[in-house]
């Protein structure tokens, strides 16, 4: 995941729809736009995790509304997803991905990008999130955090839309990864999409937009490592304040024993 939350910055336009799955470079990836564009990106995972508690309710709505059935309710899903994605010059990760079709109509002069990686290390890679997203205790213990606390909420929105989108037994592998990739290539212009990797660095990306290489190293941030240390991080918060909870609840406890004795032998 990225390194900290983006804010929108009025009349700006998004010219690129990160289309690439989580650990495939996206966090390298929104901090090469970041430079390349010279604006905010909304790197998924970053803005609904860090980001204040109406991003990652905004996204669960939308996925409720998913896949839209009527021309309403795809203008009204379409209006949900511009509320969190105008005013940057980017967007990556989930749970942006799973609406490409409804980006291209809102920004049709965007261009779909697509970061990709050895399909046998992303395997690996993401076999991790699964296992991390699927702790049962997780509900409980987030409950104390304000925007954590719906995350398995969203993790069971992005897991439905992913059953939608590559079928219900489909789990997350190189089979998945390639689907995916054939998804984007049915509902995307070949005109508009790009498929890069970020270790080769500034050179495909810098041709994708027509624009020319910086005099600055290409950003490498380890998906991986970010978003295990942020995990660690949000855990160990979410356990101290269930210390507090607890301690607070054994005081108040305490302290109605002690009344109730008091009053029973003054």
């Amino acid at each position: 995941m990225g390194q900290e939350y983006s804010a929108p910055r009025a009349n700006t336009k998004l010219q690129v729809i990160g289309a690439g799955l989580p650990r495939t470079g996206t966090s390298s990836f929104a901090a090469a736009l970041a430079i390349l564009l010279d604006g905010p990106v909304y790197h998924g995972g970053t803005q609904v995790l860090l980001g204040p508690e109406y991003e990652v309710k905004t996204w669960i709505r939308a996925a409720s509304q998913w896949p839209p059935s009527t021309q309403a309710s795809r203008d009204s899903l379409k209006s949900l997803i511009a509320s969190r994605l105008d005013g940057f010059v980017a967007t990556t990760d989930f749970p942006a991905i799973s609406y490409v079709p409804e980006l291209l109509e809102l920004y049709p002069d965007a261009k779909v990008i697509c970061t990709v990686r050895d399909a046998e290390s992303w395997e690996k890679s993401m076999s991790v999130v699964a296992n991390a997203a699927s702790i049962r205790f997780m509900k409980i213990l987030l409950l104390p955090m304000p925007s954590l606390r719906h995350f398995p909420a969203y993790i069971d929105a992005l897991k439905g839309q992913w059953y939608a989108l590559y079928g219900k037994k489909e789990s997350i592998s190189r089979n998945s990864c390639k689907r995916h990739m054939e998804w984007l290539r049915e509902v995307v212009p070949a005109e508009r999409l790009v498929f890069i990797d970020v270790k080769n660095g500034w050179g495909p990306l810098c041709e994708a937009l027509g624009v020319d290489v910086p005099d600055v190293p290409f950003p490498r941030i380890n998906d991986g490592e970010a978003s295990e240390r942020f995990a660690a991080k949000q855990f160990g918060r979410a356990f101290r304040r269930w210390v507090v909870i607890m301690g607070a609840v054994g005081l108040v406890g305490y302290g109605i024993s002690w009344g109730m004795r008091y009053c029973t032998n003054p």
